[in-house]
Parts: structure tokens; C-alpha cells; sequence
């Protein structure tokens, strides 16, 4: 302490020890505020953690300092297994990071079928600390469409009767079949899907309520998707809207799983905490390289 006096003392006779000392203890006090809470990213269907160089670059050019954390895990082929299976090894993953950040808290950053596998670690870990949980065009209401992926996965099946295989329990051993949401079979969508129906409470579900519980620890939720997408059918899926049995899309709000509040979603929205973000013009592959998606629905969310 007698230190500290002496070198005040002297600074008052030298402008320039004043400013050597001050630095510091300045820093010291804006550095707090300069702090940016971790951010985990989860990839999608055959993608790795090499995809998403762009937006580290982009949250390190935006927020300098913040500790990114892209999972390896589940990796292209790998990512077909179940969807329940994957949830288990990102929140092994998961659970350090978060304990780390403590009472800061974590951002969730989740793309494509990640923003499912992000949903069932949030709903299934009762301390989770996530602040904000960012969808990037994901299906958090199913697929129900012939796209390229789709062709490839299953070359003999149209999406017209792709139900006749993801409905056994052969076919929930694949994630895409784990949210294939057929809406002209509906029923047996609900008796058999072993992961989204279960997600969503579409069905008498055990754990409904505390998985219920555990989703509304979210600060906020931010859904992110357009109608160019290409891959996400319907697109609206990524905002929680889905096909009624004519095809006629349903939005959010008029979607069962919303008016009967089954996993929170009505609560979460009725709190002001989830934004919506229709972006024309980004192509699936492309939303987490697209500076300007980043700028304009994803940099402010994570400070």
C-alpha cells in the first residue's frame, strides 16, 4: 500500500508516470464489460467443424476475445445416427464448457439438424446455463420434402412415401427419419417417432414437464430461416410453422405444440424472448458463411 502512495506522489510531478500507472487500473475497470460469453456450435447433417471457418471469423472480428467452441463431433456420415445418441455425446461435450462459464452462461449456436440435437440437450439437462439459443435453419418442426438430400439418403423412396421406411424401427436408427414429419401420417408419425414427436410432447411423455421446465431456463431463443433455403421443407419449419394435412402451412402460433404450450414454446414466447428472422435469398449451405445474416440476426445476440 505505501508503494502505491509513493508512485502516485511521484506521477504528480511527471504526466507521463500518471499515465503509465493509470493504464492499467483502467483496464482493469473496463475489462468486465468488454467480456463476451462463450458460444458453442453445433453442426448439421454431414457437416464438421471445418464448415464454419467463416463464422468463427466473423465473431472473432465482431466480439475479439470470445471463447468459440465448434464440436467435432458426429461427423459427416456419423451424423446420420440417431438423433437421441447424439444428444447424449454433445452434452457430454457440452457440460464442461458450461460449468466453466458458470453463472455467466453459454450461447448456443445451432445449425440445421444441430438446432434439434441443441433442443433435446436443452430440454434434457435440468442445470443447463444457456442465454441464448440461436436456430440457424433448422427443422424444429420436421422435413417433409423431396430434396437432394434426400435423393441420396434414399434413392428408391419420393417424400410421398418415405413414411413406409422411417416409421419402423429400422428407420429411426437414421437422425433424418428421427424428424420426418409426414403430415398425411400424422398418427403414425406421433406413435412412432422417437425423437421429435417425443421432443415436442406430441404424445403422453414422462419427462414433459421437467424437459418443460428445463427449456424455459433459456433467456431467448432466436429462429433464423428464409424461403430460399432449399433444403428445410417447409421453410417455415425453422420458425416452428409446419404443413396441416392440405400442405396449407400452419404458422407458429397456430401449431398445436404452441396453443397447448406442450414444451414451453408459448411460455418462451409470451416472455418477449424469441425473435424471428426471415432472411430471402440464402441458400442452406450458405447461412453460416453469409456476413450479413451474421451482422443482422446473429452478432447482436451474442455478447
Amino acid at each position: 500500500m505505501r508503494q502505491q502512495k509513493v508512485a502516485v506522489r511521484m506521477a504528480a510531478f511527471c504526466p507521463l508516470a500518471l499515465h503509465t500507472l493509470l493504464i492499467p487500473y483502467l483496464a482493469w475497470l473496463v475489462a468486465p464489460t468488454l467480456s463476451y460469453k462463450p458460444v458453442i456450435v453445433v453442426h448439421g447433417l454431414f457437416d464438421s467443424s471445418a464448415n464454419f471457418k467463416h463464422l468463427l471469423e466473423f465473431i472473432n472480428q465482431s466480439h475479439p476475445g470470445t471463447n468459440v467452441s465448434v464440436l467435432d463431433l458426429f461427423d459427416h456420415r456419423e451424423s446420420l445416427q440417431p438423433l437421441w445418441k447424439q444428444v447424449e455425446g454433445f452434452r457430454e461435450a457440452i457440460y464442461p464448457i458450461m460449468q466453466n462459464a458458470g453463472s455467466d452462461g453459454v450461447h448456443l449456436l445451432c445449425y440445421s439438424q444441430g438446432g434439434l440435437i441443441c433442443r433435446g440437450i436443452l430440454q434434457t439437462m435440468p442445470d443447463h446455463n444457456v442465454d441464448t439459443f440461436i436456430s440457424l435453419s433448422s427443422p424444429q418442426m420436421g422435413q417433409y420434402g423431396d430434396t437432394d438430400y434426400l435423393r441420396y439418403l434414399f434413392p428408391k423412396y419420393m417424400k410421398s412415401n418415405l413414411y413406409r421406411l422411417c416409421y419402423t424401427q429400422f428407420g429411426q436408427t437414421f437422425s433424418i427419419c428421427n424428424f420426418w414429419n409426414d403430415p398425411h401420417h400424422h398418427d403414425i408419425y406421433v406413435n412412432v417417432s422417437d425423437f421429435l414427436a417425443a421432443l415436442n410432447s406430441e404424445r403422453p411423455q414422462p419427462n414433459a414437464t421437467d424437459w418443460k421446465k428445463n427449456f424455459l431456463r433459456l433467456r431467448r431463443m432466436v429462429l433464423i430461416g428464409g424461403p430460399d433455403d432449399g433444403v428445410i421443407t417447409p421453410w417455415q419449419s425453422s420458425h416452428f410453422g409446419f404443413y396441416d394435412e392440405n400442405e396449407t402451412i400452419l404458422e407458429m402460433k397456430q401449431q398445436m405444440v404452441y396453443r397447448q404450450d406442450t414444451f414451453g414454446l408459448r411460455s418462451l414466447d409470451r416472455r418477449g424472448a424469441v425473435a424471428v428472422y426471415s432472411v430471402p435469398g440464402v441458400l442452406h449451405t450458405m447461412w453460416h458463411s453469409n456476413q450479413t445474416v451474421f451482422k443482422e440476426c446473429i452478432e447482436k445476440w451474442l455478447t
